[in-house]
């Protein structure tokens, strides 16, 4: 399949301290996890819905909502979350490099129930480290290290990212801020599309675009708003260095209004194929008839061998 063709590529990117890890796509896991964002027709986050509510399709076909929640914080022992954050540290990043390494750092350290941050920092080169909570202080040394250089290699970190991720149990996050214009990656804008689709990370970017010629900025936005589209996550273009704070500031206020849902899909052939998700809301609610429901595209179906090899006769 060529998302397997994909991560292959990702593999042979990564530094040797993250190509021993292996993706665990053939891992028996049932339960299959979204997360799910609400907003009235005003923009406003929807906080009291309950688990009937709503209405989970595979393929068209109804699933029975097994698990569900309210927050990223609830249930962390649990099913954890795990925290990724990428950081664009290109030379058309410097002008602003002392703001946005403080306004990242205070996010992070608000998010003090995430088992673990992954932070991947990238130029031209593209550097990856995994810190616990209790290891906050040699992470903000390596925030504060590192000097803008070099181009971007943007998708090539996106890409060493969700390798790692691969490997992680339950709910993922991942924050990107950069300028959000790719000069340098051996991943494709393509691939990197198709990556985020095999994975279950929900992806929010902050693309800082005062440095981009307005010529690139329209092109930038489509393909950053694309990515995050997909995963169920969206994308902010602040257009000031005072409003970064503020949607880092949104972002967690998304965090803890995210709903988690869980569900056994009926379809049980491990055959490694698409299955299109739709989360809708049950129409009893007049109030939420124009509400928006963020919630990733799908996922691809665990892989069994055997039944793929059937299903070719």
């Amino acid at each position: 399949m060529k998302w397997q063709g994909i991560v292959l590529a990702v593999l042979l990117l990564a530094p040797a301290s993250v190509q021993g890890q292996q993706p665990l796509f053939t891992s028996r896991i049932d339960l299959v996890h979204l997360g799910v964002t609400v907003v009235d027709r005003e923009g406003n986050l929807v906080t009291d819905l309950t688990r009937d509510d709503f209405e989970v399709l595979e393929d068209g076909r109804p699933q029975q909502v097994r698990y569900f929640s309210l927050g990223l914080a609830s249930d962390v022992e649990t099913i954890p979350l795990h925290l990724g954050m990428l950081l664009d540290m290109s030379s058309s990043m410097e002008r602003n490099d002392r703001f946005q390494k403080t306004a990242a750092i205070r996010f992070l350290n608000t998010l003090t129930y995430a088992a673990d941050i992954t932070l991947v920092d990238f130029d031209t080169e593209v550097r990856v480290g995994r810190y616990g909570q209790q290891d906050f202080g040699r992470l903000i040394e390596r925030v504060r290290g590192r000097r803008p250089a070099g181009y971007t290699a943007l998708y090539d970190a996106l890409g060493v990212y969700l390798d790692g991720a691969f490997e992680q149990d339950g709910r993922k996050v991942l924050v990107l801020y950069t300028d959000g214009e790719d000069t340098r990656s051996r991943l494709s804008m393509g691939d990197a599309r198709d990556l985020l689709r095999a994975s279950d990370v929900t992806v929010y970017a902050i693309g800082f675009q005062r440095n981009l010629r307005s010529r690139a900025r329209q092109r930038q936005r489509m393909r950053l708003g694309r990515l995050t589209e997909l995963t169920g996550g969206t994308a902010y273009f602040p257009h000031s260095l005072n409003a970064i704070e503020e949607i880092y500031e949104t972002i967690v206020e998304e965090l803890d209004a995210r709903y988690s849902l869980g569900f056994i899909s009926t379809n049980t052939r491990r055959d490694g194929s698409w299955r299109e998700v739709e989360v809708r809301l049950r129409p009893e609610r007049a109030d939420l008839r124009r509400a928006k429901v963020r919630v990733r595209e799908g996922y691809y179906a665990l892989w069994n061998e055997d039944e793929a090899s059937s299903d070719s006769r």
